[in-house]
């Protein structure tokens, strides 16, 4: 079965149409992008004649007709996987990760998913999201980070939680274990580009980060092109005589792929455990004993857990925040360098 939803377009209209659906379109499920692949599919009528080009011309008293099909099935397939639910409602799910599971299925990692995890759970109470059966992923964590996520039920809540990531109004603190401590008194971080000190021994990093020239899988600091990055974070524990390791606070202005480890790894202070960023620093015995430079050394992952996730529900304007505690394995780093 399909919906058909009729309106006319109102005064002042933006230049395309696409933006000028997006504003007046009286279903507030129905974002942007699902906007313009059903322009593309020609389900939009503009009195009375088919419209596929997004960019093109709309006026005012336009008469509007979209033709909104059934939600398509989803590629990816559930699997039971348990799941470590922080909230649900009928809107968005908020789930702690634990470390080792990919979000999204991608090449080399096509199940086994968050995804594939949610969409089990979620069965028929899931909304079509983008037009397709699935949930709503609005942000990323990596594979071996543990943590919060939340992932989006409906369109409209999967609109609502996009819009406060890209306006960088979502609360989100990492707790993470890095080589050496960062401190104000270091020469090479006061002369170092884009990285500052605030108030309350707050260390800011300010970069744009790219792909790397030659890996592509990686992410680099750069001054030209790439996009604006904006990393915080507060020494919570040193640890070792003289300090060698510390348990940080980050947080993030921006949402970057692999931001903090490489933030951290260009100010010198590389996550424990990052086999891509943490650099090849090998723990010192005399400062952390033996057991606490063991730990360092075998610790199996970059040791980053996404601790505090804080947001404006997107349908009920309530104001939610939720923190999951350290993971077994982080924990028992903090043990053995006497945390």
């Amino acid at each position: 079965m399909s919906d058909r939803l009729s309106f006319d377009i109102a005064a002042n209209p933006p230049r395309r149409l696409d933006k000028a659906l997006a504003r007046d379109v009286p279903d507030e499920s129905l974002s942007r992008s699902r906007l313009a692949r059903l322009i593309a599919e020609g389900a939009v009528r503009v009195g009375g004649e088919v419209r596929t080009d997004p960019s093109g011309p709309v006026a005012e008293g336009d008469r509007v007709e979209i033709e909104i099909g059934p939600p398509e099935e989803s590629h990816i397939g559930p699997e039971p996987i348990p799941l470590d639910i922080v909230w649900e409602d009928a809107d968005l799910i908020v789930v702690n990760k634990p470390p080792g599971m990919v979000v999204h299925p991608a090449p080399g990692a096509t199940s086994g998913t968050l995804v594939n995890a949610l969409i089990h759970h979620c069965g028929p109470s899931l909304s079509g999201v983008g037009g397709m059966l699935r949930p709503g992923i609005v942000h990323r964590i990596d594979k071996d980070t543990s943590g919060l996520l939340v992932s989006a039920k409906s369109d409209r809540a999967h609109q609502g939680l996009a819009a406060q990531f890209e306006a960088h109004e979502v609360e989100r603190h990492y707790l993470a274990v890095c080589h050496g401590r960062p401190e104000s008194s270091d020469p090479r971080l006061a002369g170092l580009r884009g990285v500052s000190w605030e108030p309350g021994g707050v260390l800011r990093i300010a970069t744009r980060l790219d792909r790397h020239r030659t890996d592509r899988q990686r992410q680099a600091v750069t001054w030209e092109g790439g996009r604006h990055a904006v990393t915080r974070a507060r020494v919570v524990e040193p640890f070792g005589s003289p300090p060698s390791a510390a348990l940080i606070d980050c947080w993030l202005e921006t949402g970057r792929t692999h931001q903090i480890r490489v933030h951290m790894a260009y100010a010198g202070h590389g996550l424990v455990g990052d086999p891509v960023y943490g650099g090849h620093r090998k723990a010192s015995i005399r400062a952390l004993g033996p057991e606490g430079a063991a730990a360092i050394e075998g610790f199996p992952r970059q040791a980053l857990h996404a601790a505090t996730l804080g947001f404006v529900h997107p349908v009920t304007g309530q104001r939610l925040r939720f923190e999951a505690p350290l993971p077994a394995d982080m924990s028992e780093l903090l043990r053995a360098l006497g945390g």
